[in-house]
Parts: structure tokens; C-alpha cells; sequence
């Protein structure tokens, strides 16, 4: 069965990030993707010009007139911008009460661009949190998540993964995937946590600019992955090499001048 997979998030313009690169993920993956717009910006590769924020209450419209319809087997969570929006999220997700959540805290841009209010962050923390089978924070969010520096060393990650492990309810499989994309040197070592089993992702850094979206892309791909393989290890492995081939293969498109996006049809698509 083909899977249903919903994406709640921003709009990027230039389809690096947000609901474009999440709808484009979805697709490459196999599964079927849906959407609910819970922010308008005007970006791209380069800045974010502007935000325009989606009433939440026509956010909880979008998603429970999707939900009275359509089968949604995993939900992915990205940029959401207003605290009552993230308030308004986490009510309709705890009703409609899904399979899979995938959160990724978006918080800013590659840009260096704030994109989630500073009031929204404590009920990321105490409502939307607590309902995710996964969370995928990098380091700069983990820090922002328990009111800490971000650190940079593989040892600390295992600790900050256990404190992020906390936020996360425990009733059934919780997981905390720790990207470790911003340690220094040439080892982007992920960390996954279940509060018991301590699982380390290595990689090795690809040089390239084109990083536009990956942490939407990542998330996404683990929301396609999910409802096939009931297995948080294997998908995050899949999903984590997916996002890798796709920024190898980034240097193929041409799409702006600052950070590009990566390929998410990398393995559909001529290489050129």
C-alpha cells in the first residue's frame, strides 16, 4: 500500500525547503504526500525577505478537513513560525492522533534568518514535542530546545540526546535523531535515542554549498520511510542516505547563487 504522507509547514518559493522540498521527498521515497500551509515567506537561495504568517485557526481548517478524508499515515512538521500556530498544531494532531510524527524544530534559515517566534519555543518544548515518534534537531536547536549552548563534540551530543530524550512522551517508540552536521571537522555523526539505545549515524562532510533544505529533507524522507518499515533505526539509515546521495548530486542543478538545494530526484533523473 502506497502510503499517505502529510507535510505542515512553510512555503519556500525557491523549492529548496519547506513544503515544496518536503512534497518532492515524499515523492522520490514512494509515498503519496499531502500539505497544510502554516506559513508563507519570500525567499530565496540567499535571504528571507519576508514572512507572512497563516491564521492558525485557518491551519486547524487544512488539517481537519485533510484528516475527515484522507488516510494520513505519518505527519512531518516543519516550519511553523507562531506560537499559536504550534499551540493549534499540537491540538489537532493529539485529536486526529496519527501513526507517525516527524518534528523538525525549524527555528533558522540557512540564511542565519529567524523562523519560529521566540514565544513559540516553550510550546514546541511542552505540546508538540511530547506527540512526536521523532524529533530531528541540529545542534544550534538542541541547544535552543533545553536553554543551552550547542556543543561540539560526539560525547556531549550523547548526553544532549538524552535531556532532548525527556521532552519526548513515553508512550511507545520515542526516538531523538541529533544531527550532527554542525560538529567541526569532517564527520557529520548523527545520534538516534530511544532512552535506551544509544545508535551513532557516522558520515563524512561533502564539499558543497548546496545545503539549502536539508534538515526539512531529512525529516520528510523519514515521514515516507516510516509507515513502510515500523523500524525508527532502518528508516533514519535509509533516510540519512537518501539526504547524502541527494547533496552529492546537488552540483547538477543550477538554482540561485547562495545556498542551493539538493537533488531530491537524484536517483530518477539523468545524472547530467
Amino acid at each position: 500500500m502506497i502510503p499517505n504522507t502529510l507535510t505542515i509547514a512553510g512555503v519556500d518559493p525557491s523549492g529548496g525547503a519547506g513544503v515544496l522540498a518536503d512534497i518532492k521527498t515524499m515523492s522520490a521515497l514512494g509515498a503519496y504526500g499531502t500539505a497544510v500551509i502554516a506559513a508563507l515567506t519570500a525567499q530565496n537561495t540567499q535571504v528571507v525577505a519576508g514572512v507572512c504568517p497563516v491564521p492558525p485557526d485557518f491551519v486547524a481548517l487544512q488539517i481537519d478537513t485533510l484528516f475527515a478524508d484522507v488516510r494520513i499515515d505519518a505527519v512531518k512538521i516543519g516550519m511553523l513560525g507562531q506560537q499559536a500556530v504550534t499551540r493549534v498544531v499540537a491540538e489537532r494532531l493529539a485529536h486526529w492522533k496519527p501513526a507517525h510524527i516527524v518534528l523538525d524544530p525549524v527555528m533558522i534559515a540557512k540564511s542565519g534568518d529567524a523562523l519560529l517566534e521566540k514565544s513559540a519555543i516553550q510550546e514546541l518544548r511542552e505540546h508538540l514535542i511530547p506527540l512526536a515518534t521523532v524529533i530531528t534537531p541540529n545542534l544550534p536547536e538542541a541547544g535552543v530546545l533545553l536553554g543551552s549552548s550547542p556543543v561540539d563534540s560526539v560525547k556531549e551530543m550523547r548526553r544532549v540526546a538524552e535531556k532532548l530524550r525527556r521532552l519526548l512522551n513515553d508512550r511507545g517508540e520515542r526516538w531523538v535523531f541529533l544531527k550532527g552536521g554542525h560538529l567541526p571537522g569532517n564527520d557529520t555523526i548523527d545520534i538516534l535515542h530511544d532512552g535506551d539505545r544509544m545508535i551513532e549515524l557516522p558520515g563524512r562532510r561533502i564539499e558543497t554549498k548546496n545545503t539549502h533544505g536539508t534538515g526539512c529533507t531529512l525529516s520528510a524522507a523519514l515521514a515516507a520511510l516510516l509507515p513502510r518499515l515500523e523500524d525508527v533505526p532502518e528508516a533514519a539509515r535509509q533516510a540519512k542516505a537518501y539526504l547524502v546521495a541527494a547533496i552529492a548530486r546537488s552540483g547538477e542543478l543550477q538554482v540561485g547563487s547562495g545556498h542551493g538545494p539538493v537533488h531530491h530526484f537524484h536517483a530518477a533523473w539523468p545524472a547530467q
